[in-house]
């Protein structure tokens, strides 16, 4: 998720028309906050983490005040609150207080492309305010849609009804969620999730659905996604400076989506593809440093760069380069591969040479030129590797990676220095 929380997510909901709950950023008086308080009678204090992070109720990192006082204790729990995922730590950037919506009925909606339907899919239900993992599946529905006709009124009121929706929430719900598909599809975003969408009792006596919770994520390579002007660090979950320089770089043609997995693995692997990417993190896991895909064709400079910022950062550390993606349509390999591999040889020369296994892995247009001029360089730098072409699995690729990096910590490492004229505890 790139966009979790109201502070943004109430400026984008507006934009469509879409009830929201009040909403206070950290920068709000002691009077705002008081005001908002006397208005609903109650405040959610939240802290706002880059991207969507976890389970923040849960975690007893979201605070309920019914006075200034409360509020602002709340305030200084939360301010700078640490929230940790796996091997991440996350660090609260201020807090948000938001109004209380009374409600008999929630809901959950969420729309996202399906690799399993190719196909944008809406998920709903009216046991929402919860993990809709804890939910039975009678209790929630799946519903693709096409998106040349968008989601129709139609799709969401025979939702409802297959789920046996109570009938005070279903005229609403069908007149205001087709909304949210004009702001999922019309501004590149890749997920849209409400959770919870209030049933407040309007001044007429009818139900209005009220968002009181929000999060998105963007395909950050679809222009649309500028119609929004969202200021760029909302796309940086931490401040990480490797990060930071890669996605600086998408102002060049091609994809640049990278991800540290792990500060102290040992395989630095530039990827090619989603497919490959996927399958190259799980294998991999914590040996890997980093998750990416620099797809897309990108042009030398571009690819010189990105390469140049991988060794800058994780070449000291790593046994093993490993360069792998599936087989390419679009992308020339030769000058992906002449980047990058000009970029190797610009590191030997200014910060020395590494010991250093590199494992290729590749398919697509000029890959045999591509290889040829990879291979000339590290014969030049007399760095030992492993070239495999289209016809080979990528499951043994990634396998033979694996064990070329067993390899040199086992002793591999040591024969490499020797081999390149260096200590043998280079």
């Amino acid at each position: 998720m790139n966009v979790s929380g109201m502070l943004y997510g109430a400026q984008l909901l507006k934009t469509i028309g879409f009830p929201v709950s009040e909403v206070l950023g950290p920068e709000a008086s002691e009077h705002e906050i008081h005001s908002l308080i006397e208005r609903c009678g109650a405040v959610f204090v939240k802290p706002i983490f880059k991207g969507g992070v976890g389970k923040k109720g849960k975690s007893g990192l979201i605070g309920r005040a019914t006075n200034l006082k409360a509020a602002l204790a709340e305030k200084e729990r939360l301010y700078f609150a640490e929230y940790k995922v796996g091997n991440a730590v996350y660090k609260s950037r201020g807090v948000t207080f938001e109004g209380s919506v009374p409600a008999e009925h929630e809901v959950y909606f969420s729309i996202t492309d399906s690799t399993r339907y190719r196909a944008p899919v809406m998920t709903l239900t009216h046991h929402g305010g919860m993990d809709i993992e804890e939910l039975d599946k009678t209790q929630i529905i799946e519903v693709p849609f096409d998106p040349l006709t968008g989601l129709k009124s139609f799709i969401i009121s025979n939702a409802l009804s297959d789920l046996g929706a109570p009938r005070e929430i279903v005229s609403p719900l069908v007149q205001y969620l087709p909304k949210l598909w004009d702001l999922f599809h019309h501004n590149g975003m890749s997920t849209l999730e409400l959770n919870p969408i209030r049933m407040m009792e309007g001044k007429s006596g009818s139900l209005v659905p009220v968002a009181c919770d929000f999060k998105c994520g963007f395909d950050r390579d679809d222009p649309r996604v500028n119609r929004l002007n969202l200021p760029d660090d909302l796309f940086v979950t931490e401040a990480n400076d490797f990060e930071q320089e890669i996605n600086e770089l998408r102002t060049y043609q091609g994809q640049s989506d990278v991800y540290v997995i792990n500060e102290k693995g040992t395989i630095l692997a530039p990827t090619f593809g989603g497919g490959a990417n996927s399958l190259v993190t799980e294998v991999l896991g914590n040996d890997a440093i980093i998750s990416s895909d620099f797809g897309g064709n990108p042009p030398y400079e571009k690819m010189n760069e990105v390469m140049r910022i991988c060794l800058k950062y994780y070449l000291k550390q790593s046994n093993v380069l490993f360069i792998i993606g599936g087989k390419a349509n679009n992308t020339d390999i030769f000058v992906t591969f002449r980047a990058m591999a000009d970029a190797l040889r610009d590191y030997f020369s200014e910060h020395g040479p590494t010991p250093l296994y590199v494992v290729i892995g590749r398919g697509g247009p000029n890959v045999i030129r591509g290889m040829g001029v990879f291979k000339d360089v590290l014969d030049a730098l007399r760095i030992p590797y492993r070239i495999f072409g289209f016809d080979s699995a990528m499951t043994d690729v990634v396998n033979y990676a694996q064990e070329a990096d067993r390899w040199m910590k086992s002793g591999g490492r040591a024969e490499v220095a020797t081999m390149m004229g260096l200590p043998a505890d280079a």
